[in-house]
């Protein structure tokens, strides 16, 4: 049996390396390595696979958060909400732009961010919501643009790991996560659904003047070339990457099929197990599960980690550390008691094998592995 990784990336490579090599050569070939044709390709296939007016390649999915704050014009000491249980990239642009990151607490099902948590949260200093799609699927946004439009608040949807994902309105429609908010923005480095061969990422929006303002911060504030209008960054998707994710995009909705493929089984097996909370499903939101994490009762997850570590499975634990309580982001303006959904989650979950190469072998042993340890 081949040796089961998080994340097998050389396996998916192969399954589309003549593609790749080919797109890769021609880039090569021609010597357009920044703002090549294929950005410019992949750019028009991605608005067409979102539904979304305009995409905004750029270096990779902090930047694009971080050029998304920029271009709603905050001011340092603005408020900006979001969620405790994720990656810190969230937050970390917040505080970069000398903003005031307001934490809160998640759904206790989904892990995605409250919605009575937000209310509670705004003040009028709320300048910018930001939800994240955690591990998949779309947070529940119909009630957060409701309050967010309440209030005149902006939304920036954090959808690196959920691209691909439909929110499903309680009318009948639907819209891709990041497609939904003013702005949406992704990442595309390697272990992501659709990831790049390096770093990568993008904004999204329907509006025009705000994809205006994001086109020019990205390229160092210019508009017209040589003319400055206003403080900018520089943060451009590569060609040879842009090649690589053209391809990709193709797969993207097979892809999510071999991950729900591989939840199933994982579905199949866990639920029978007492203590063990398989992954729950939003109502409204389809799952394309960039990651699988479970909620076991009691266990110690790092004994856990290492104990299937031994047995050949790699298991990572999403996340240890709440974000309130970080150095960085001033844990002494929180409460601890207000977050008892994140510091439960942060002691019981732990994330197994997810990927598009899974075999039955392979999900077989990371099943077993895992009932051992709770059993032994």
């Amino acid at each position: 049996m081949k040796h089961i990784q998080m994340v097998d990336l050389n396996g998916q490579y192969e399954a589309i390396k003549n593609e790749v090599d080919q797109a890769v050569l021609n880039v090569i070939k021609t010597s357009a390595f920044i703002n090549g044709p294929e950005v410019k390709e992949f750019q028009a296939d991605l608005e067409k696979y979102l539904g979304v007016k305009h995409v905004i390649p750029c270096a990779n999915g902090t930047d694009a958060i971080q050029i998304a704050l920029m271009a709603l014009d905050l001011k340092p000491g603005d408020e900006v909400i979001t969620s405790d249980f994720t990656f810190a990239a969230t937050v970390e642009v917040v505080g970069l732009l000398q903003l005031v990151p307001v934490i809160v607490d998640v759904d206790p099902d989904t892990f995605n961010i409250s919605v009575e948590a937000i209310k509670k949260a705004i003040t009028p200093k709320t300048k910018a919501i930001i939800p994240v799609h955690l591990f998949g699927q779309c947070a529940d946004m119909e009630p957060i643009l409701k309050l967010a439009k309440e209030h005149n608040i902006p939304v920036v949807e954090d959808t690196a790991q959920a691209i691909g994902a439909e929110y499903t309105f309680s009318d009948g429609t639907k819209a891709k996560a990041g497609c939904m908010g003013a702005i949406g923005t992704t990442s595309f480095f390697p272990s992501k659904n659709l990831g790049c061969y390096g770093d990568g990422g993008a904004i999204y929006t329907n509006d025009d003047n705000l994809a205006a303002l994001m086109r020019s911060i990205v390229n160092h504030g210019m508009g017209q070339r040589y003319y400055y209008e206003r403080i900018g960054v520089n943060s451009r998707l590569d060609s040879i990457q842009a090649a690589i994710l053209k391809i990709k995009l193709k797969h993207l909705d097979q892809y999510a099929a071999s991950r729900n493929k591989a939840a199933a089984h994982y579905d199949n097996f866990f639920k029978q197990i007492p203590g063990v909370h398989i992954p729950a499903r939003a109502k409204n939101s389809t799952h394309v599960f960039h990651q699988y994490t479970l909620k076991i009762d009691g266990i110690n997850q790092f004994e856990m980690q290492e104990y299937l570590q031994q047995k050949g499975v790699p298991a990572m634990i999403y996340y240890p550390v709440p974000i309130h309580t970080q150095k960085a982001y001033g844990p002494e303006r929180f409460r601890h008691e207000d977050f008892p959904v994140t510091n439960h989650l942060c002691k019981t979950v732990i994330s197994l094998p997810m990927h598009t190469e899974l075999t039955n072998e392979q999900l077989d042993l990371i099943c077993f592995s895992v009932k051992e340890y709770l059993t032994k």
